[in-house]
């Protein structure tokens, strides 16, 4: 039987706690109280802090025991993270926290597969709550006033969390894998190849599109990882240029990891290495005054790569591709590498692009499953599609 795991710090939180798994209950729910306090041990918790902290890898001390606030809420982080995704009873999750309790509580939830229920009551709800849900599907709830005791308002919230929940697992989604899936990358200016390869491969796979704005790529690979894809066509790799130039919108230095230790069958590209992306026009680095910027709309200016960028660019991809020991195509389209990147258009540098290919082609070692592959086309030629869905059925039906 599985159950609502309903956490937080017992020992500032437990009046919240108790109405919260009381509401889940009537509604329907089963309940298992989760305790992740680092203070004052609480009573009468299905499961105590104690118990929680002793999947940290230092033992029950490390958090516990710690007499800095800060340490203490990064190790039973940690600890709990450890402790959920060894259980297996969990329906779903929700939490209630101020800032100790929802980053405890969320480091958690990351871990676990997307598309289980996961719901996040916090005082934080309302600001950037992306380093809480990072790629994650946890839906953040503001918790409107601060949890000091039950008011009004609180009741109110908790309530509504109590039926959002309670409803999330108890109808869980059912749906049928009849085809393997791909990840997809694609940005604005990759649109036209993309759209044409998942028009080629939909009637043989579920293709999962992810946006390369750093999170889309993250969550690909987080997919890739958890062997919920069967193979990736990446033709769009700008978050690396925004990685290493300092982009809003940057992949993490493990870019290709998941690739590297799964194996699974890769095509990639060099889809919008052509530039990196800025918010309005005075958030740009001074250190990049007077450098080409195209305005793509009033919130993002994206700045053209340089040729000494393209030869840093193409190099760290090569040497993430040579981790790689599965069957892997990199294609390389001559005649530009996005929509702005094209004869009149705004970011066209063949030669750019030429110091690009060439650091790519120098860095990466090929081997009879690694190759790079030159085409006399630009990205979003209609025959460039075509090469990449080609290549892609050519390594995973080999």
């Amino acid at each position: 039987m599985k159950h609502i795991y309903v956490v937080g710090t017992a020992d500032t939180k437990g009046e919240e706690l108790a109405y919260l798994a009381a509401c889940i209950e009537t509604a329907g729910g089963g309940v298992v109280r989760v305790d992740v306090g680092t203070r004052a041990p609480a009573a009468a918790f299905d499961i105590n802090a104690e118990t929680v902290a002793a999947f940290h890898p230092e033992g029950v001390g490390a958090v516990l025991a710690c007499d800095d606030r800060g340490r203490a809420v990064e190790a039973m982080g940690i600890a709990f993270s450890r402790f959920l995704i060894e259980r297996q009873d969990i329906a779903g999750v929700i939490g209630i926290g101020g800032g100790g309790g929802t980053s405890i509580i969320t480091a958690g939830m990351r871990q676990l597969r997307l598309g289980l229920p996961k719901i996040m009551v916090s005082t934080l709800a309302s600001g950037d709550v992306a380093p809480y849900v990072d790629v994650s599907d946890i839906v953040m709830m503001p918790s409107v006033t601060d949890m000091a005791g039950l008011n009004r308002l609180s009741r109110v919230i908790l309530h509504n969390a109590a039926q959002a929940i309670t409803a999330m697992a108890s109808r869980p989604a059912e749906v049928t894998a009849s085809k393997p899936a791909l990840g997809l990358t694609m940005f604005g200016v990759t649109t036209p190849a993309v759209a044409a390869m998942v028009e080629r491969l939909r009637v043989e796979y579920d293709c999962l599109v992810f946006h390369a704005t750093g999170t889309g790529g993250r969550t690909m690979e987080k997919l890739t990882d958890s062997g919920l894809v069967s193979g990736v066509l990446d033709i769009t790799t700008t978050e690396v240029c925004d990685l290493l130039l300092g982009g809003v919108l940057p992949a993490t230095p493990d870019r290709f990891g998941a690739i590297a230790r799964t194996g699974l069958p890769y095509v990639g590209s060099v889809g919008a290495l052509d530039m990196v992306n800025f918010w309005a026009p005075e958030t740009v680095p001074e250190r990049y005054a007077g450098r080409l910027f195209y305005r793509h709309n009033p919130n993002v200016t994206l700045m053209r790569t340089t040729s000494a960028e393209c030869a840093q660019i193409g190099r760290w991809i090569g040497e993430k591709l040579n981790l790689c020991y599965g069957p892997v195509r990199f294609l390389i389209p001559e005649k530009g590498v996005s929509a702005l990147d094209i004869e009149g258009g705004a970011f066209f540098d063949p030669q750019a692009d030429a110091v690009l290919f060439a650091a790519l082609e120098a860095t990466v070692k090929p081997t009879a499953a690694r190759r790079i592959v030159r085409l006399p086309l630009h990205i979003n030629d209609p025959q460039f599609a075509e090469a990449a869905v080609a290549a892609y059925c050519d390594i995973a039906n080999p």
